[in-house]
């Protein structure tokens, strides 16, 4: 059984231990049911089971509120722990509407965010480019103004929930200053005429993505969220508050491959006594164990800061998802290894999650991106 210990650290409140316990028991007697045998299906499937459950609730806030990040953490480190499609579905509500929830119109967030959080609609966000990767500001798609409506053209690439999503968070350039400054954020749902799935992308670890092509595709200039010329500040601040849940769900990972190598060294044989008894083994389950409770330590640091009201938790954030992917790939890696063989057979838990953490180390800024984010705070404070 996973540690909990840390659900009474200072960083988190009781609401948070009722929240891990409660979807806790509700993944172990709720997700094994779920077929993965087809991914857009298990996708719809367990969106549509987190929404029953009202889980989906924590992804976007209330009016008036702000979202809960520490609670966003919770979640997905816990279902992170059971299953990392479950997961997955989970976030991609919250980053997909994240946009909608901090920066949307009363009417935008009526229009969307009942469906999105009750999992009646899927959300995707739309930011990525074949050519700009991480580096934002160069983002090629437009949006040019045409009396009471927006036409978008260009192509948007690795999108979470591509080909399955009802509406997705688009960001395109409508041109007010070179660079970040003239970047747009729009609402544009998956209906719309000129948007197209036009390449599914398969990976290590099934997950539904897309390449997606905006061909004179209109939009009506209600379509905006905030001002023309705030996407690029749209899109750091949704990424200020979800990076912190991608190190979580690292730190689900990581526990569950702890779990499951403690099982392995307990039970496995060799010369006549439990594999742990080897003092090389427990020297590998020690760093695994050191690991793990030091990225729970930035995750919900970076978490309790921004909820309790920093601006922004770049540094935070950028340093939690940086070590927990990281050392939770190094976790998983120790615990294939600990299980010789059948560590590497497919469909083995460690082996699944040996592929599912391999992207968390990419998407939604690169690791190497995370130590220049890093670099650049640190001396930016110094000076």
């Amino acid at each position: 059984m996973a540690d909990k210990s840390f659900l009474d650290w200072p960083f988190l409140e009781p609401r948070h231990k009722e929240l891990a316990n409660g979807l806790d028991a509700w993944a172990a007697a709720n997700l094994g049911a779920i077929d993965h045998s087809d991914t857009d299906a298990a996708c719809r499937a367990l969106v549509n089971a987190l929404g029953k459950g009202g889980w989906l609730q924590h992804t976007a806030a209330e009016a008036g509120e702000k979202l809960d990040v520490r609670s966003l953490c919770i979640a997905r480190e816990t279902l992170a722990r059971h299953d990392g499609l479950a997961d997955f579905a989970f976030a991609m509500q919250g980053l997909g509407t994240g946009a909608i929830s901090l920066f949307g119109t009363p009417a935008q967030q009526a229009e969307w965010l009942p469906l999105t959080r009750t999992g009646q609609a899927i959300a995707g966000f739309a930011l990525t480019e074949p050519q700009s990767g991480s580096d934002v500001a160069n983002s090629t798609m437009t949006a040019t103004r045409d009396g009471d409506e927006f036409v978008l053209n260009g192509e948007k690439t690795w999108i979470s929930n591509g080909g399955i999503a009802d509406v997705y968070t688009v960001f395109a350039r409508t041109g007010e200053a070179p660079g970040a400054r003239g970047l747009s954020a729009f609402i544009v749902p998956a209906c719309t005429a000129g948007l197209a799935v036009v390449e599914r992308l398969e990976t290590i670890a099934p997950h539904p993505l897309a390449r997606l092509s905006f061909t004179d595709c209109r939009v009506p200039a209600s379509a905006l969220l905030g001002r023309s010329g705030e996407g690029f500040k749209i899109a750091m601040s949704v990424l200020d508050v979800f990076r912190s849940t991608v190190a979580a769900a690292a730190l689900g990972f990581a526990r569950r491959a702890l779990d499951e190598a403690l099982a392995r060294v307990s039970s496995r044989k060799v010369q006549g006594a439990a594999l742990f008894e080897l003092q090389m083994v427990q020297g590998h389950i020690a760093d695994m164990a050191l690991d793990i409770d030091a990225s729970a330590l930035l995750v919900y640091r970076a978490g309790w800061a921004k909820d309790m009201g920093a601006a922004r938790v770049t540094r935070e954030a950028a340093m939690a998802k940086l070590f927990s992917t990281d050392q939770a790939q190094m976790v998983i890696d120790r615990a294939v290894q600990l299980h010789g063989g059948d560590g590497v057979k497919s469909g083995e838990m460690v082996e699944k999650l040996y592929r599912e953490i391999r992207a968390l180390r990419i998407y939604e800024g690169a690791s190497d991106v995370q130590r220049v984010i890093i670099a650049r705070q640190v001396m930016g404070e110094f000076t």
